[in-house]
């Protein structure tokens, strides 16, 4: 089918917006020009792509799935002009980073610091969302890479991922579970304590559920967050025993302990990972060099 990409992109802008206004102030047009785009658009496609009405501006189901072919194909031509205009040199353009708020801040920091000192003209992008979340934005081209806990569902087999470093998950309680200290503890004895995670869209979730069920065992968490800080200051004023990896533990925890567990916690990884379909600009190489 031959349509004019130009009908795309003012699909793309409205999508992206849901507002017809403020697509035509993007695309510099008309709001009429904008308008009889769609239509058209819609007309070739023989499909209702957004419902309109005086109030709001909402996909129909369908433009929800064409939406989803052509926000990485306008990703893909923006970081191709980008990366034209740059010349594939260190001295300008933008790096777009995927990373978890744990990640970024426990892990990260020092990269990023580096890395500014030594290309102060490139703009930096760090996008934060969980794990599963940035692979997901790594798909759709809205990252040039992204540096997750691994293993990560949200991961294709388009995707290149490399080890960074191991880590291990903990138990950590405060002194009102003294009686859990010094001693060898079994993941049974920990379903009767109340159980401090990260919610079920984090791979630390998927990686927990996991290792109960590999001991037939139920896990009910009492408490559900999206930040490991959080967590630790909850265990640490007594509300339960968190789950978190060990590189976010501060090394003389007051009042903190970890558990020592008969059954070991297998270790999971840090990685970087990059979509083998996409260019990787200069800047986005360099920085992975770094890692």
């Amino acid at each position: 089918m031959d349509i004019n990409y130009e009908l795309y992109k003012v699909f793309y802008h409205v999508a992206n917006t849901l507002s017809f206004s403020e697509a035509s102030r993007q695309l510099f047009i008309s709001q009429s020009a904008v308008s009889q785009s769609v239509k058209l658009l819609e007309k070739k496609l023989n499909q209702p792509l957004f419902i309109r009405s005086t109030k709001r501006v909402q996909l129909t189901p369908e433009g929800e799935i064409l939406l989803k072919h052509i926000e990485p194909a306008m990703n893909l031509i923006r970081r191709g002009e980008n990366q034209l205009l740059e010349a594939n040199t260190l001295d300008g353009g933008q790096l777009r980073i995927g990373a978890s708020d744990t990640i970024c801040r426990y892990y990260l920091i020092p990269y990023l610091k580096e890395f500014h000192c030594r290309y102060p003209r490139i703009h930096i992008k760090v996008t934060n969302q969980t794990s599963i979340a940035c692979a997901r934005l790594l798909a759709s081209g809205q990252v040039d890479f992204c540096i997750t806990n691994y293993p990560n569902s949200g991961f294709s087999n388009t995707q290149n991922v490399q080890v960074i470093r191991e880590f291990h998950d903990v138990f950590i309680a405060n002194e009102e579970y003294r009686h859990l200290k010094n001693r060898k503890i079994c993941l049974s004895e920990l379903q009767d304590c109340p159980i401090l995670m990260l919610d079920r869209k984090s791979t630390t979730s998927e990686f927990l559920h996991s290792l109960f069920q590999r001991h037939q065992l139920d896990l009910v968490p009492e408490i559900e967050l999206s930040s490991n800080d959080l967590l630790i200051d909850l265990a640490r004023i007594g509300l339960g025993i968190a789950f978190v990896p060990d590189y976010c533990v501060p090394g003389n925890i007051p009042n903190l302990f970890v558990l020592d567990l008969e059954e070991p916690v297998p270790a999971r990884q840090l990685v970087v990972a990059c979509n083998e379909n996409l260019p990787l600009s200069q800047a986005a190489k360099q920085f992975m060099d770094m890692l």
